[in-house]
């Protein structure tokens, strides 16, 4: 019982000490400048994944990366079939200033089309997959009526508006011509800024701009052709064309957002702790088989 108790113990510091060593880990990665590098010049990449509804996210982590003088240059990784106008401006913009101060490249995934793609007009060079769905250059608004389901189950809506336009749109009344002519107004200057920054970004005429800037999507090999993208390639070539221009010989450091490589490593102390204490439980006492480390 003696050694069996001595065992306990000793596994228990054990696993405690392998525990206390990874969230030490998790610490230098999270807040050091570079992750687990330790200095060494390295490239920073940007994910923009999903319809682009918010841009916050996306702009605290350009701005890290350009802040971060350990972080030579920076890749923007872009699989998004696009989104809100505003969120897709604010990170093109983004990504515009960031270039300025290190190389920038755009690598995208599957998709990036409509705002995804504005948003990779504002770097220096942009790589597509072959397969990789791009454009879609153009704006979109949808509204739907239910006045005559209304009007069926005999229910009324009074709307008190300060002008005439103040309820376009609204699915309790009838989309009037003058409804329609507001709003094509409205998405026609969002559709002039579009196809004006895709020209000043891509040295492309306005011209040429409309030609493509009907709505319609390209591969990857069919952007290439059509000026919208410089080459094909994957993101480890974006990686290496950054880290190139960058002057970093051999193959570059490659670092994520802090709070994406916390929830890795979060999740690493998490496997470690649980793995510890179930070894811990199946050689000894069953008091410690309802110790419970995080979700499972």
């Amino acid at each position: 019982m003696k050694k069996r108790g001595i065992l306990t113990i000793v596994l228990i510091f054990a696993g405690l000490f392998i525990a206390l060593m990874i969230f030490v880990a998790v610490l230098i990665s999270a807040f050091s400048p570079d992750g687990l590098g330790f200095g060494k010049p390295s490239i920073g990449v940007v994910e923009i994944a999903g319809p682009i509804m918010d841009s916050k996210k996306a702009l605290e982590d350009i701005k890290a990366f350009s802040e971060n003088e350990l972080i030579h240059g920076v890749v923007i990784r872009v699989d998004s079939p696009g989104g809100a106008v505003a969120p897709s401006q604010e990170i093109f913009e983004a990504v515009k200033k960031l270039k300025v101060k290190k190389p920038v490249a755009v690598s995208m995934g599957s998709t990036a089309a409509s705002g995804g793609y504005y948003i990779a007009i504002g770097s220096d060079v942009i790589f597509a997959n072959p397969g990789s769905i791009t454009g879609s250059i153009g704006v979109i608004t949808q509204l739907f009526n239910v006045e005559s389901i209304m009007d069926k189950i005999d229910v009324k809506v009074h709307t008190v508006t300060t002008g005439p336009f103040k309820d376009s749109g609204s699915p309790f009344k009838e989309f009037s011509v003058d409804d329609e002519n507001y709003f094509h107004e409205l998405i026609d200057d969002i559709y002039l800024q579009f196809i004006e920054d895709v020209a000043q970004a891509r040295s492309l005429e306005l011209g040429e701009v409309r030609k493509l800037a009907d709505g319609r999507v390209f591969t990857g090999r069919q952007a290439k052709v059509n000026k919208l993208v410089d080459e094909i390639g994957t993101i480890d070539d974006a990686i290496a064309h950054v880290a190139a221009r960058a002057g970093i010989e051999g193959d570059p450091k490659v670092v994520y957002p802090p709070k994406e490589r916390m929830g890795f490593l979060s999740e690493m102390l998490r496997a470690s702790v649980n793995t510890t204490f179930n070894q811990v439980q199946s050689r000894t006492s069953p008091r410690l088989q309802y110790l419970y480390v995080g979700p499972q």
